[in-house]
């Protein structure tokens, strides 16, 4: 299930959700030029991050991992991108996209559950 195209379609939505709501937040931080910087900079350590580091073989990504971690880094990795992104909707003030996001996160690792299993695994 974790590997189905339908589920891989809304784990992308949640990441570039995800990378959406890093740069609103980086944005509302400060003022002038800084405000750019945070704005650019915080959703492209996050997605360098999660492009870069992976695990060999991942089903559910091209099978490449550029830096090779274990299955539990990525999940915690994966995992605290979106608590990161949940929480800076919930910081700016977007009460309910918090929610909406982070419980949309929730139901789709609980469908995944046989990718979170062989995550764990190796």
């Amino acid at each position: 299930m974790g590997s189905h195209p339908i589920n891989l379609a809304f784990r992308f939505l949640f990441e570039l959700s995800a990378l959406l709501a890093m740069d609103v937040w980086g944005w509302q931080q400060s003022e002038g030029r800084l405000r750019l910087v945070l704005a650019v900079t915080i959703p492209l350590i996050a997605a360098i991050l999660w492009g870069v580091f992976a695990v060999p073989n991942d089903p559910s990504r091209s099978g490449t991992a550029p830096i090779a971690i274990p299955g539990i880094l990525r999940l915690a990795l994966e995992s605290a991108i979106f608590a990161f992104a949940t929480w800076a909707l919930y910081d700016i003030g977007a009460i309910q996209l918090s929610w909406i996001l982070g419980i949309a996160v929730i139901i789709h690792y609980v469908a995944s559950y046989d990718r979170i299993v062989w995550l764990i695994r190796q």
